[in-house]
């Protein structure tokens, strides 16, 4: 097992011990999920990183997913109650948004959780819907290999936006990959996938390396960026590291102009919120960018940038915010706001046209979509370059790394 494997496997570790004390910490509570709604109001959790490293990215989803709320209620609520968000501070700490998801379940008494960004985060919540027979609706692209029936995973499973990106580098020439992550669950896992499909497909991989989150010192990695030489770089930092990276490489005479960097966690909002001149000209792979040409996603962003007039929409932002209608659309089939109840309507609604085009929760909870690859302009929107042919399958398990391993949830 090599060196970063066993960080992986180390890290894993941890998670599960996490998961493990907090299971044990509620095993003497009642675990029957409380149904029963006063006052004409249901109430929901709405969880994200409102300080800390992550907040440049969650911040903006949390506001989505507010606003979707409110266009909610405005048509008057949920099976006649109007929606009552609680909203609570992940603080970008894995252990917070285990204590924040068991607060919002067993003392505000929501039916369903909204939030989470990193796979940190979300595997630390893990173990508490589960226990606690909840539902979270995760809105972020993630590395797969995870299947829970407490969980709807509306962001991109690997073959959704990763292989995808790797499709179209290869379609461009690139042959030479460095590859660079924050130091957790996604980027390794994610770059282990890669590393597989790029040795398949007869690539090369000339680098890999890891800054831990929210570190911002990449003087010795781009020093192995500029001897490597790569055709690409594939950018798996999440955050406020992005910020430290590009103005370093910028300042070593590197700009996306000069080494194309293909980036998994930036989107408009990061971009605005770094200065877009950093990033001009670097290319994102999403299910979604806001300079998509259709009449729905026209009439949401008229809407949502009257609200917000100086803000940017980026993909798990549009996630969050169908989150809570596709919630709100199986509530309304099950008739119920019981969790379970409601996974499984999900999973019945027929497709869907979204500001993201057709989209539809399949059977393992995950969402059909089609994916990009763009092209960052100097006013801050992506210029769309590469598409699926048709919305794509989510496979949660890579078939190259996890053979014969599938999802199946009851």
């Amino acid at each position: 097992m090599s060196f970063s494997s066993k960080v992986l496997v180390v890290r894993i570790k941890a998670i599960c011990v996490l998961a493990t004390i907090l299971t044990i910490a509620v095993s003497t509570v009642d675990l029957r999920p409380v149904m029963a709604q006063g006052g004409g109001t249901v109430k929901v959790g709405v969880l994200q990183s409102l300080t800390g490293t992550m907040a440049i990215s969650e911040v903006p989803v949390k506001d989505a997913t507010i606003f979707a709320i409110d266009q909610v209620n405005a048509e008057g609520g949920v099976l006649g109650k109007k929606i009552e968000p609680v909203i609570e501070d992940g603080a970008s700490d894995p252990a917070i948004f285990a204590q924040k998801a068991q607060k919002l379940i067993q003392e505000d008494k929501v039916v369903t959780v909204f939030g989470g960004w990193t796979s940190a985060s979300r595997k630390a919540m893990l173990p508490v819907f589960e226990r606690f027979h909840n539902l979270l609706w995760y809105p972020v692209q993630f590395e797969g290999n995870e299947c829970s029936s407490n969980i709807m995973y509306s962001g991109a499973q690997p073959n959704q936006q990763i292989l995808p990106a790797l499709q179209w580098g290869f379609e461009k020439g690139y042959r030479k990959y460095f590859l660079l992550g924050s130091d957790y669950v996604f980027p390794r896992t994610a770059n282990l996938i890669l590393k597989k499909h790029i040795a398949h497909d007869g690539g090369q991989i000339v680098g890999e390396e890891y800054e831990p989150l929210g570190g911002t010192d990449f003087s010795s990695i781009i020093t192995k960026i500029r001897l490597a030489r790569p055709d690409v770089i594939f950018n798996t930092l999440n955050g406020d590291s992005n910020v430290s990276f590009f103005k370093q490489m910028a300042a070593a005479g590197l700009p996306p102009s000069k080494i194309p960097v293909m980036s998994f966690s930036i989107a408009e909002q990061e971009a605005k919120a770094m200065g877009t001149q950093l990033v001009t000209d670097s290319y994102a792979a999403w299910n979604y960018f806001e300079s998509l040409n259709n009449p729905m996603n026209k009439k949401f962003l008229a809407a949502y940038h009257k609200k917000f007039p100086n803000s940017a929409m980026d993909d798990p932002m549009v996630h969050g915010y169908i989150d809570v209608l596709m919630w709100a659309a199986a509530v309304k089939k099950a008739n119920s706001f019981d969790p379970n109840a409601v996974r499984k309507a999900a999973t019945d609604l027929a497709w869907g046209n979204s500001v993201m085009g057709s989209i539809k929760f399949a059977p393992n909870q995950s969402l059909y979509q089609t994916a990009y690859v763009g092209k960052l302009q100097p006013d801050g929107q992506f210029s769309i370059l590469w598409q699926s042919k048709q919305p794509l399958f989510p496979q949660p398990y890579d078939p190259q790394v996890f053979p014969g391993k599938n999802c199946v949830v009851h």
